[in-house]
């Protein structure tokens, strides 16, 4: 395992190489981050900035977990997971900021007036401004990563990532007004709505654009439309969250519904997807049961979640943290192997990148199953009588 770097190969990038791509990117998006707060602390400063920051900040760790906790079979990168939420915290929020108040000062306002300018700006232009600031990097990743897009759940999870990391650069601005403008009691009404009834309404209107993007990278009918569809239904659900909350609580109430509504399908989405890829790890994997990578126990144990937990904690106990490590390399690897068939299957993958990916993944296949049955076991394993890929522990004297 020394000679191997697991996340090299399951990530597909070249092991040892620094990702400089990356630190350019996060430098970038952090000094937006920071400009965009220091606008706020600007016009805004003292204790309402703070007490905005600290409730932004808050929740933004549960609500991540909750998300992630949606693509554990598959787990993407955590280097492109922090990526796309310092773009909506960043870029995204900085963009806004610019062009939502030059569409005010020189378009809105002229046009409308002061009093229509921010239902006006709110309703058409905030969307058309931010759906495609939050929707860039879901392209971005699309052009030059689309094989870490393997299914409809993997552009919702970056989608959320980036509406949770603008949503929380947002309510800094929201909060702050509040506590200046109506003390502990506005801000208390401005945090149940935003921070507590509607925390997930900009990852929500942005899964629309990754649903698109997902599309494009997983299939090759209507590749060039699903995105711009996709864009433009996030613009349409953000323009009907803002425009009903001019007509009070009854406008929002019916908005409200059918966001949840959406929402409820996206998580139907979630499942079925994973059912679909057990499906694809029980049609595709048998076939490698020559190479002695696979066996029905192993097919078995990848199936679900609760049984690849109980693989490592078998793992764990048997050859320590090393060995669990290597089983859940072995884990994610299958998976891929499998995501990668349906790829194949699909026409979206090109002939000499799946040899050569297939080949990196069978190779860490083999190296981690090498390193978590190394020693016998001290336990039996939970989920076959015969232990992990056929493994018998050696017979006693």
């Amino acid at each position: 395992m020394a000679r191997v770097d697991p996340k090299a190969v399951l990530e597909g990038r070249v092991p040892g190489r620094p990702p400089i791509a990356l630190i350019i990117g996060l430098v970038i998006t952090s000094a937006c981050a920071l400009l965009a707060l220091g606008v706020d602390l600007l016009f805004g400063g003292g204790a309402g900035f703070w007490v905005g920051l600290l409730l932004a900040i808050l929740p933004i760790p549960l609500l991540i977990a909750l998300v992630l906790a949606l693509d554990r079979m598959e787990p993407e990168p955590p280097r492109l997971l922090l990526f796309t939420f310092m773009w909506g915290a960043g870029v995204a929020i900085l963009g806004a900021l610019v062009f939502n108040t030059l569409g005010m000062l020189y378009v809105t306002v002229p046009a409308f007036g002061e009093d229509k300018a921010h239902f006006v700006s709110a309703t058409f232009g905030a969307p058309l401004v931010e759906e495609p600031l939050k929707g860039a990097v879901l392209f971005g990743i699309l052009w030059f990563r689309r094989n870490e897009i393997d299914g409809f759940v993997d552009g919702i999870i970056y989608a959320a990532m980036v509406g949770f990391g603008f949503a929380m650069m947002e309510n800094v601005t929201y909060y702050m007004r509040a506590y200046e403008e109506g003390g502990t009691q506005g801000l208390q009404a401005v945090f149940i709505l935003r921070g507590v009834v509607a925390p997930l309404s900009h990852p929500l209107f942005t899964s629309m654009t990754g649903l698109g993007v997902a599309w494009a990278a997983t299939r090759r009918h209507l590749r060039f439309v699903m995105p711009v569809a996709g864009l433009l239904a996030a613009m349409v659900l953000h323009g009907l969250w803002n425009g009903a909350t001019t007509f009070g609580l009854g406008g929002l109430a019916v908005v409200y519904v059918l966001d949840f509504a959406i929402l409820i399908v996206l998580i139907i989405m979630v499942f079925l997807e994973r059912r679909s890829v057990v499906r694809r790890i029980e049609t595709y994997l048998p076939m490698y049961a020559s190479t002695g990578l696979v066996t029905p126990a192993d097919i078995q144990m990848l199936r679900g979640m609760h049984a690849r937990r109980a693989a490592r904690r078998w793992a764990r106990l048997s050859g320590g943290p090393g060995a669990a490590r290597a089983m859940g390399d072995y884990q994610l690897a299958a998976t891929e192997l499998a995501l990668l068939h349906t790829r194949a299957e699909r026409g979206v993958a090109d002939p000499r990148w799946f040899e050569t990916r297939r080949e990196a993944l069978l190779g860490l296949m083999g190296i981690a199953r090498q390193a978590f049955l190394r020693t016998p076991p001290r336990v039996p394993p939970p989920w076959a009588p015969q232990g992990p890929s056929g493994f018998m522990p050696p017979p006693r004297h």
